[in-house]
């Protein structure tokens, strides 16, 4: 006798046995009912949702001679055929293979060929967008107004791919993913049918494991029936698929929180060693880490997906321990690593690496309680003292610019390894005190007659780029209005003065300008009308007071100084005339 496998076998017959979808089975069945069936339907959803199975038993309950209205008998000749998808009323198209326009063309000529023995005439078109455009267009005229005795039923997982044109002349139906309550009654239900004693956690693990697909768990299902013999218990089940226990994954990803990153390479050596499959495991961890960022945000009454739901308090205290900035960022480095996993053909060091690289996770809580109080312009101590040494060093050590300590959370969100060693390599040394480094905020300085040249010096610190190397090259200030500057360039620097010229050019000076004294200026770029040799005169009386213009020698120059004590150097003279 040859076997039939458990998903045709138990293929729901009625609108009743199609699990999960209760309210798309209600829906059809009062249509039916109410003598209001549409020429088109679309039923959307994930694989093994029941979509196929649905399209039956609504071809069924049209056709039946001897149901109720909205249920087919499944007795009859008619049933038995359409649950068999041998009918001559009812046709199974397949999208994929059928998918030129000379097929539908077919169909077109078939369509007006009045049904044999059923009332309807019925298309079922799986997976129908695969169909090429060409053929949704040969089918448009026909699907907006077919014969009064034929009826489409078109199925498919990814109904964004079908033209607008074919979607607004269906009625569409949207099938959800099946609860995994749902799927575990169902199997337990099969495997008391087929007389093989299964443990609950066994039943749970294939449930889980199915993702909210009824196909795919009775096709699990199907496969540990044959591996397991009369009893199958869990241990069974991590052994087909290659998944480690619940116990082994909360001691895991328990050596993570303690930061103990050899102790979690030891438990991912031992767990595959006992025939876990890395590309599984890391399903799993992923899955793991999920379940604790739904724990740490609150969403107490979400399922978990990678252990049990005895295992919850468990998991919870975990969540609780850790935070959930930085079980968001052990989520994305497992993440990416799991990406990478499939262009390489050994993947260990990869799930390794980012074990590893979760472990030296910083307390990332503390560090945004840190963000917040350095945006207050407070850090109190006790604060610092509950942080890693590194990661207080790089946040009060660098510039005050919350927008560079915000950069230093996000690195550490990531975990960058190249953000911890900068940040260890920035360590304070032991016994030094950390003290933040908190900038004044700057006064504007005062718009005055004789003062141009220290404003102007202030201007060009500020500036970068181009615009600096320019900006250098001004000779003199001078404030000839409430909001005007005009800015003079000696007419050896006349590139520098072209380059002013430009609109975008001078309006960046004019906002370095505005920032400095703290309200509007308009700046005007003029030449120097001095002579070149008298150029050189002025500049060496007023380079002094403008940032980037100082005479080669002078031993008061601070800035030639401090050079000086850097280098160990000493001025010379060119004596030479």
């Amino acid at each position: 006798m040859e076997y039939t496998v458990l998903a045709r076998r138990f293929r729901p017959q009625a609108f009743g046995e199609v699990v999960g979808q209760q309210a798309v089975a209600q829906a059809l069945r009062n249509a039916i009912s109410a003598e209001r069936v549409a020429h088109a339907y679309l039923f959307t959803g994930a694989r093994g949702v029941g979509k196929t199975s649905m399209a039956r038993i609504l071809a069924k309950s049209l056709n039946c001679p001897n149901g109720v209205p909205g249920e087919p008998c499944n007795t009859c000749d008619v049933c038995q055929a359409i649950s068999v998808g041998v009918d001559v009323d009812v046709l199974e198209i397949d999208g994929a293979s059928n998918r030129g326009i000379e097929d539908i063309r077919s169909l077109r000529a078939n369509v007006n060929v009045k049904s044999m023995r059923s009332r309807y005439k019925v298309y079922i078109i799986d997976e129908v967008h695969m169909l090429t455009r060409e053929a949704f267009n040969a089918l448009l005229k026909t699907l907006e107004e077919p014969p009064p005795s034929v009826k489409f039923i078109f199925c498919t997982t990814e109904p964004q791919k079908l033209p607008d044109t074919i979607l607004s002349r269906c009625q569409r139906f949207d099938f959800g993913v099946i609860a995994t309550p749902a799927i575990m009654q169902r199997l337990t239900e099969i495997a008391v049918a087929e007389g093989v004693e299964v443990a609950p956690a066994a039943v749970e693990l294939v449930a889980r494991r199915a993702a909210g697909s009824m196909r795919d768990s009775q096709s699990l299902f199907d496969q540990l029936l044959a591996f397991g013999g009369d009893a199958i218990v869990a241990a069974d089940v991590h052994r087909l698929l290659g998944t480690a226990p619940d116990d082994q994954l909360i001691e895991l990803v328990g050596a993570l929180i303690a930061r103990q990153g050899g102790r979690a390479l030891e438990l991912l050596n031992a767990a595959s060693e006992s025939g876990a499959q890395l590309a599984e495991l890391a399903d799993q961890l992923v899955h793991y880490h999920r379940d604790l960022m739904i724990l740490a945000a609150g969403a107490l009454e979400v399922g978990l997906l990678s252990v049990s739901e005895d295992c919850r308090p468990r998991l919870a205290k975990q969540a609780a321990a850790w935070g959930l900035h930085a079980i968001v960022a052990a989520l994305q480095i497992l993440s990416e690593a799991k990406g990478r996993m499939k262009a390489v053909t050994s993947a260990r060091p990869l799930i390794e690496l980012a074990l590893v690289r979760i472990s030296l996770l910083a307390d990332l809580e503390g560090l945004g309680r840190l963000i917040e109080q350095l945006k207050t312009g407070k850090l109190p101590d006790a604060t610092v003292a509950t942080l890693p040494q590194a990661a207080v060093s790089r946040v009060v050590q660098a510039p005050v610019a919350v927008a560079a300590t915000e950069r230093l959370a996000t690195e550490a969100l990531q975990g960058t390894p190249a953000a911890q060693k900068k940040s260890e390599s920035t360590a304070p040394l032991a016994g030094d005190s950390v003290i933040p480094n908190v900038e004044p905020p700057r006064v504007a300085m005062a718009w005055v007659p004789g003062r141009e040249s220290e404003i102007l010096s202030q201007v060009i610190s500020e500036l970068n780029d181009m615009i600096k190397s320019h900006a250098k090259n001004i000779a003199s200030a001078a404030i000839i209005g409430p909001n005007q500057l005009v800015l003079k360039i000696p007419k050896v620097y006349a590139f520098s003065k072209t380059y002013f010229d430009r609109t975008e050019s001078l309006a960046k000076l004019e906002q370095a300008v505005s920032r400095v004294v703290d309200f509007p200026v308009r700046v005007t770029i003029e030449f120097e009308e001095t002579p070149v040799a008298a150029t050189a005169t002025v500049e060496s009386n007023a380079a002094p007071a403008v940032a980037g213009r100082r005479k080669p020698g002078g031993d008061d120059d601070s800035f030639v100084k401090r050079v000086m004590q850097v280098f160990g150097a000493t001025v010379v003279t060119n004596q030479q005339g």
